[in-house]
C-alpha cells in the first residue's frame, strides 16, 4: 500500500504543477476543438503522461533504496517503459510523431522487455491442457504484438474524462491482487505504482477535465497494463493465461472491432480517426438526450457522464476475471459474454434503439 501512496501523492502534486506550468507553454496545450474525437471546449494541457511517468519513476527508486532485490525488476520495466513513453509525449508537444512511429517504439519497448525482462507469451492455456510456445521465433513476435496492441488501445480508450484512467486503475488493482495472491512481489508492487499515479492524476482529470491523459500517458499505462499482465501470467503458470485476456478485453476488443468497422464496413484505412467508438456512439446518443444543450458548461457536464457507463462496463470484464484467476473455462466463457454484449449494446445504440436503462432522460 505504501507504494500506492506515495506514487498517488507525487503524481497529485506534479499534476498541479504540469498544470500551472502547461499554461504558459502553447505546445503543451490541446486547442483543437473540431477533430472527431474533441469533446472540450477550453483549452487543456495534454501532458498528463508526464507527470504519471516522474511520479513512477521517483516510486521505484525508493522502492529499490527500501528492497535492493528489486533493482534489476523495476529498472528495467522503467526503461522499457520510457521507451514506449518517449514517442507519446514528444506528440504531446509537437504532434509531428505519427501514430506508426508511435506504434514502433511500443513494439520496440516490448522486444527490450522480452530480454531484459523475459516477458515473454511461453504458453496458452485451454480448459484441460495448455499449448507450450518454445521458439523465439513464434513467442517474440507474439509478445511485441500483444504487449504494443494493449498500449494503442488505452490509447484508442482515451476519450473522456476520467475513462482511460479509472478503467485502468481497475485493471491494475486486480493485477495487484492476483499477484499478492501469488506471492509475486514484484508485479504487486509495480501495479500499485502505476495505479496510484493514475489515481493521483484522476483527481485533476475528472470530472472537469483539468488536463488530459495524452499519448504519452495513455502509451505509458498501457504499456504498463500489457506487461505487468504477460509478467504474472507467465512467471505464475497457476495464472491462467484467459485472465489476462478477460481483464484486458474491453481496450482490446473496442481496439479490433474499430479495425474491423473500418477496414471491412466503412472501406477505410484503420489508423483512420473517427467519432464511432461506443464511448462516442454512448456520449452523442445517449448522455446529450439528458443534457441536451450545447454550451461549454454543459458539454464538460456531458463529458464527465459518458465515462461511468464504460466503467461499469469494463467491470463485467475486471470483476470475474479478479474472482475466476486461476479457472481457464469460467474465463473463457466471460470472454464470449463480454464479447456479445458489446456487440449488442453497439449495435442497439447504432440503431437508435439504446436500451432504456441507458437512457437518462433530460432534467428541466
Amino acid at each position: 500500500m505504501f507504494s500506492f501512496l506515495l506514487s498517488f501523492v507525487a503524481s497529485a502534486l506534479l499534476t498541479l504543477l504540469v498544470i500551472k506550468e502547461a499554461r504558459l507553454h502553447g505546445p503543451a496545450l490541446d486547442s483543437d476543438f473540431m477533430g472527431v474525437q474533441k469533446v472540450h471546449a477550453h483549452h487543456v494541457a495534454r501532458i498528463g503522461g508526464l507527470s504519471i511517468f516522474l511520479s513512477v519513476a521517483l516510486s521505484s527508486f525508493i522502492s529499490i533504496w527500501r528492497v535492493p532485490a528489486m533493482t534489476h525488476w523495476l529498472m528495467s520495466l522503467l526503461a522499457c517503459s520510457a521507451v514506449a513513453f518517449v514517442g507519446g509525449i514528444v506528440e504531446d508537444y509537437t504532434g509531428r510523431v505519427s501514430a506508426a512511429r508511435r506504434l514502433v517504439l511500443t513494439m520496440a519497448a516490448a522486444a527490450l522487455g522480452y530480454f531484459l525482462l523475459d516477458a515473454r507469451v511461453d504458453r496458452i492455456d485451454w480448459a484441460f491442457s495448455a499449448w507450450p510456445l518454445q521458439y523465439m521465433w513464434l513467442t517474440l513476435p507474439l509478445t511485441v504484438l500483444a504487449v504494443a496492441g494493449i498500449a494503442n488501445a488505452v490509447n484508442i480508450i482515451d476519450g473522456f474524462n476520467g475513462l482511460a484512467s479509472v478503467v485502468c486503475i481497475c485493471m491494475l488493482l486486480s493485477l495487484g491482487y492476483v499477484a499478492l495472491q501469488v506471492n509475486d512481489m514484484f508485479v504487486l508492487i509495480a501495479a500499485l505504482m502505476v495505479a496510484g499515479a493514475t489515481a493521483g492524476f484522476l483527481i485533476w482529470n475528472y470530472p472537469v477535465g483539468m488536463i488530459f491523459l495524452g499519448d504519452g500517458g495513455a502509451y505509458f499505462i498501457g504499456f504498463m497494463l500489457g506487461e505487468l499482465a504477460l509478467l504474472l501470467v507467465m512467471r505464475n503458470p497457476q495464472v491462467s493465461t484467459w485472465y489476462a485476456a478477460l481483464l484486458l478485453i474491453y481496450p482490446t476488443f473496442e481496439t479490433l472491432f474499430s479495425v474491423y468497422r473500418r477496414m471491412f464496413v466503412r472501406g477505410k484505412s484503420p489508423a483512420m480517426p473517427d467519432g464511432i467508438h461506443l464511448h462516442s456512439l454512448i456520449f452523442r446518443r445517449i448522455v446529450q438526450w439528458a443534457v441536451g444543450r450545447k454550451e461549454a458548461r454543459a458539454l464538460i457536464r456531458r463529458n464527465s457522464m459518458t465515462s461511468p457507463y464504460l466503467w461499469l462496463f469494463s467491470l463485467m470484464a475486471v470483476i470475474p476475471a479478479t474472482v475466476f484467476w486461476r479457472h481457464t473455462w469460467a474465463l473463457m466463457c466471460f470472454c464470449i459474454l463480454f464479447i456479445s454484449s458489446y456487440i449488442w449494446i453497439y449495435v442497439r445504440i447504432v440503431r437508435f434503439k439504446a436500451p432504456r436503462w441507458m437512457i437518462r432522460h433530460k432534467k428541466t
